[in-house]
C-alpha cells in the first residue's frame, strides 16, 4: 500500500518541516559538514550559480542552505555558551554549573501554559506557549541585556545531563557532546516579559515598568511543529518528554539571529503567488538578454527631467555630458543658473523594419546627442530666512550624473562604487530627485548596516526634503547621530508637536486677521478658518492688484491691499522691496504659500486626531504620510510579513552596499507588497555597491566555497553582464595609497582635491613612507594562535 500512497508534495514537507534545528541537525556531520572544505570532492549540498529554473527553484535552494548555515552559526554559538558554564555532574546526580557565560542563564522553572487547538486541515496546534523563569544575579549591563530581549527575539532551551563530575577540565578539541552531556536542543521566540501581575510587558513609546527582585519570567513561543512531534514520539515509543527537562537558556546577538524570520518568509513566498516585475523577471533567473532592464531599453523612458540642484551652474552641467551638444532656451546669460530641467533625446526603434532601422540609425546617431536645458525658477516660499531650501553643494562628475541620470529613469541600475568614489552622495541624490520629480511616488531604502543608513540619513537631512516624509524602521535608530528620530513612535512625537506649533501660527494668523472664535483648537477648525477667512481675502486682494485690460498696477498697491502684514510682522523687515511690481507680487505669493503650507499640513495630519492609539498613528504614517522609508534588509525580512498586511506600497527601491547582501535577503526587498491586479508596481530598482570589496560573511567554508553562497545578487549580476556604471574618481586616499588598488577598477581616477590640497601633499609626521607592509615572522616555530578566546598572539 505504502508503494501507491500520495507522496507528500514538496510544498508540504517544507510547511511541516519544523524551523528551529534540535541536537540531531546540529550535530550531524552529513547534513552540516564542519570540518575544513578542501575544495575537493563532492557534498549533498544546494548550489548557487548564475541561472535559475524557475522562481521556486531559486528560493528552495536559498531556503536549505540559509537553514544549514545558521545552524552551523547556532552550533558554534552553543559550543561557545556550554563550555563556558562547566556543565558537572554534582556528587547527588544532579548538574552544577562551575563557569558562566554571559549568553546564558540557567532555568529555575519551565512550564507550558498554552497548547491551542490545530488550525482546520493541520495535524499540528495553532500555537504553543511557555512561561521561562530565570534569576537574574548578575552584572547591571548583562541584566539590562536580558531584560531588552524583545518580541519575536529567538533563544535556545537547553538541556545538559553531564557524566563528568565536579572540577574535571574540559578539553575544547575532544567531541563536545560526550563531554558536555548535551541531550536536548529546542527554539523558542520570545512574546516578552512578564509584569508583577503575570501579562506580558508590550513594546510601545510608554515606558518599560520597573521590576524588583532578580527573578523574570519569559512567555515564549515553541515551535508548534516540534512539539507535535516531540508528544506524538513520547506518546506512541515511550521516549522522554523533554520539555520537562530544559535546565539552561541562551540568548544570541541580535545581529546574527533573524534566520528564523527569513525562512518563514522564504516559506510564505513559496507558498504564495511570488509577483517580480515582468522587466526583472528573466533577469533574476538569469536568461535572455541581461541589458533589458537598462533605463536605454525599457518602454516608459521618461524624456524630460528636473535635475533639481544636482548641477551647480551651467558650466557644471556642461562638463557633465561631454560629446552631447547642449542647447539652453534662456538666451539671458543671468539667468542661466539652477535648478534645470533637461529633455534628453529618447530613440524609438521599436516599430522599424530592419531595412528602414538600418537606413535611420545613421540619422540617430547624429540627433542622438542634444540635449535641450531649461533653467526655471523655483516658486518663492516666503519670507522667511528658513523658508530657503537647503542646496546640494557637490560637484558631481560626469559618471556620478549618469548614475543620478539612470536612477531617475525607470529600469535596473547597478552603480560599482570603489571606495571614496561618492556612493552614498549619488544614493542621496537619486533620493532627492526622485522625490522633487514624483511626489506621489514612495522609495525604499535598503542597506546591510544600521551604520550606512545613519550615513544616509544624515547626508538626506542636508537636502531640501521635508522631514515629515522620513521615515526609518528597525532597531538601529538609537545610534542615529541626529539630535531628530526618525523611528515609528519619533515621527509621531514630531507630528504631533508639529501639529501643535501648526496651530499656535493659526491662532497667530487669525489674532492677526481679528477673526473672533476659537479656531486654532483641531486641525478641522483649523481647515474651516482656512475656507471662510483666509481664501476668501487671498481672493479680494487678487482682484485688486491683477493688473486689469491694458493698465498698469502701481508698485505700492502690492504691499498697501496685502492682508496679511500683521502676521508677517515678525519676518525680516520690509517685506516688500517696492522696486517693481514683478519682485512684489512674487514675494506677496510667497507669503501666501507660507501659509497656504501651514494649512495642507494640517490637513495630512487630521488623522492624528483620529486614531488614538500610537501603533495605529505609526501604522498611518508608514503606509500613508512617509514618502521615503528606510530599514536595513535584515529588518526586511524580519517584518515582510507585517508589511505585506498593512498593504505597505512603494515604487522604488535603491539598495546601499549592495554586494555585502546575501542573495535572498537582497531578493525579499523586492517582495514587500502586495502586488496589483497580477502586477508588481515596482518602477525601479537601485543598486550602489563594490563585487570587489567584502562578500557577504558565511562562517562556514563548504557553503561559502562549494555552494557559493556568498555570492551576492549584485554580484551575480554583474558575473551575467547587466550593465554597470562604474564610478571613476576617488577622494578620500592619497594617489600613491589608491595605486594598491585601482588595478582592480576600470579606469579608477582621483579626484583634483587629492593631488591639490596640502594634507594630501605633506608627509604624514613620524612616518617615512605612505605605506608599509610588515612581516612577522613565527614565533619559537609557532605562527598566530589562540591560547584563550578571543585572544590572539
Amino acid at each position: 500500500v505504502s508503494r501507491h500512497e500520495r507522496r507528500i508534495s514538496q510544498i508540504e514537507q517544507l510547511n511541516q518541516m519544523p524551523v528551529y534545528p534540535t541536537e540531531k541537525i546540529i550535530w550531524d556531520e552529513n547534513i552540516v559538514p564542519t570540518e575544513y572544505y578542501s575544495g575537493e570532492g563532492c557534498l549533498a549540498l544546494p548550489k548557487l550559480n548564475l541561472q535559475f529554473l524557475t522562481l521556486h527553484d531559486y528560493l528552495l535552494r536559498n531556503f536549505n542552505l540559509f537553514r544549514l548555515e545558521s545552524t552551523y552559526e547556532i552550533r558554534q554559538d552553543i559550543e561557545d555558551v556550554v563550555w563556558r558554564m562547566k556543565p558537572w555532574q554534582s556528587e547527588y546526580g544532579g548538574v552544577v554549573f562551575g563557569g558562566w557565560a554571559r549568553m546564558a542563564q540557567t532555568i529555575t522553572s519551565f512550564s507550558i501554559v498554552e497548547v491551542a487547538k490545530p488550525n482546520i486541515g493541520e495535524s499540528w496546534p495553532a500555537r504553543v506557549r511557555a512561561d521561562v523563569t530565570i534569576n537574574l544575579n548578575v552584572q547591571d549591563h548583562i541584566k539590562h541585556e536580558w531584560e531588552g530581549l524583545r518580541k519575536h527575539d529567538v533563544c535556545f532551551l537547553i538541556t545538559v545531563r553531564p557524566m563528568l563530575l565536579y572540577g574535571t577540565r574540559f578539553d575544547r578539541r575532544q567531541p563536545f557532546l560526550d563531554q558536555t552531556g548535551l541531550v536536548y536542543v529546542r527554539g523558542c521566540e520570545v512574546q516578552g516579559m512578564l509584569d508583577e501581575k503575570g501579562r506580558v510587558i508590550e513594546e510601545g513609546p510608554e515606558p518599560k515598568p520597573k521590576l524588583r527582585g532578580d527573578t523574570r519570567t519569559f512567555r515564549v513561543w515553541l515551535d508548534p511543529n516540534q512539539y507535535q512531534q516531540d508528544m506524538t514520539s513520547s506518546i506512541q515509543n515511550g521516549t522522554e518528554d523533554p520539555y520537562e527537562t530544559f535546565n539552561v537558556i541562551m540568548r544570541r546577538k541580535p545581529k546574527e539571529n533573524n534566520f528564523k524570520a527569513v525562512l518563514e518568509t522564504i516559506r510564505h513566498l513559496m507558498n504564495t503567488e511570488c509577483v517580480v516585475p515582468d522587466w526583472l523577471h528573466d533577469i533574476i533567473l538569469g536568461y535572455g538578454d541581461p541589458g533589458s532592464a537598462h533605463y536605454s531599453k525599457m518602454p516608459n523612458q521618461i524624456s524630460t527631467l528636473d535635475f533639481n540642484d544636482t548641477f551647480l551652474s551651467l558650466a557644471h552641467l556642461r562638463s557633465c555630458f561631454p560629446g552631447c551638444t547642449i542647447k539652453v532656451i534662456e538666451e539671458n546669460p543671468k539667468l542661466q543658473v539652477p535648478p534645470f530641467r533637461i529633455k534628453f533625446p529618447i530613440s524609438s526603434t521599436k516599430d522599424k523594419g530592419m531595412k528602414r532601422k538600418a537606413d535611420e540609425e545613421e540619422k540617430d546617431n547624429e540627433e542622438d546627442k542634444t540635449l535641450i536645458v531649461e533653467p526655471y525658477v523655483a516658486p518663492n516660499r516666503g519670507p522667511y530666512p528658513y523658508n530657503q531650501p537647503k542646496r546640494n553643494t557637490i560637484q558631481f562628475t560626469p559618471t556620478q550624473i549618469e548614475a543620478i541620470r539612470a536612477g531617475m529613469q525607470p529600469g535596473l541600475t547597478m552603480v560599482v562604487g570603489p571606495p571614496g568614489t561618492g556612493k552614498t552622495d549619488v544614493a542621496v541624490q537619486i533620493i532627492s530627485n526622485l522625490y522633487h520629480n514624483f511626489p506621489e511616488q514612495r522609495t525604499l531604502i535598503v542597506t546591510h548596516s544600521n551604520q550606512a543608513l545613519n550615513q544616509l540619513f544624515e547626508k538626506i537631512m542636508a537636502l531640501d526634503i521635508d522631514e515629515r516624509h522620513l521615515l526609518r524602521l528597525g532597531h538601529g535608530e538609537e545610534e542615529l547621530e541626529t539630535e531628530k528620530d526618525f523611528s515609528r513612535y519619533g515621527r509621531v512625537n514630531y507630528v504631533l508637536a508639529r501639529r501643535l506649533e501648526l496651530l499656535r501660527e493659526v491662532g497667530r494668523l487669525q489674532e492677526s486677521l481679528d477673526v473672533p472664535g476659537d479656531v486654532s483648537y483641531t486641525c478641522e477648525t483649523a481647515g474651516h478658518f482656512y475656507l471662510y477667512q483666509v481664501i476668501s481675502r487671498w481672493e479680494q486682494y487678487m482682484s485688486k492688484v491683477k493688473p486689469k485690460q491694458g493698465k498698469m498696477v502701481e508698485v505700492e498697491a502690492v504691499a498697501a491691499h496685502f492682508p496679511f502684514h500683521k502676521y508677517f510682522s515678525n519676518a525680516p523687515q520690509p517685506v516688500f522691496k517696492g522696486r517693481s511690481y514683478e519682485e512684489d507680487m512674487d514675494i506677496a505669493e510667497g507669503c501666501y504659500r507660507h501659509i497656504k503650507k501651514i494649512f495642507t499640513q494640517l490637513e495630512e495630519f487630521r488623522a492624528f486626531e483620529l486614531l488614538r492609539s500610537g501603533l495605529d498613528r505609526s501604522k498611518y504614517l508608514l503606509v500613508k504620510e512617509a514618502k521615503i522609508i528606510a530599514m536595513t534588509c535584515t529588518h526586511a525580512a524580519l517584518k515582510r510579513h507585517d508589511l505585506v498586511e498593512l498593504g505597505f506600497k512603494y515604487d522604488n527601491i535603491l539598495m546601499e552596499e549592495a554586494a555585502q547582501i546575501l542573495e535572498i535577503e537582497t531578493f525579499i526587498p523586492l517582495l514587500l507588497q502586495n502586488p496589483e491586479d497580477g502586477y508588481s508596481r515596482l518602477k525601479r530598482w537601485i543598486m550602489i555597491g563594490d563585487h570587489h570589496q567584502l562578500p557577504p560573511v558565511i562562517k562556514n567554508m563548504a557553503f561559502q566555497k562549494y555552494s557559493n553562497m556568498e555570492q551576492s545578487l549584485f554580484t551575480r549580476f554583474v558575473r551575467l553582464g547587466v550593465p554597470t556604471v562604474d564610478l571613476d574618481a576617488q577622494g578620500r586616499a592619497r594617489a600613491s595609497l589608491c595605486n594598491l588598488y585601482n588595478w582592480r577598477y576600470k579606469h579608477l581616477g582621483n579626484l583634483p582635491h587629492v593631488q591639490e590640497l596640502p594634507e594630501f601633499q605633506v608627509p604624514n609626521p613620524g612616518l617615512t613612507f605612505d605605506f608599509q607592509l610588515i612581516n612577522v615572522e613565527d614565533f619559537n616555530g609557532v605562527g598566530e594562535s589562540e591560547p584563550n578566546p578571543y585572544f590572539y598572539q
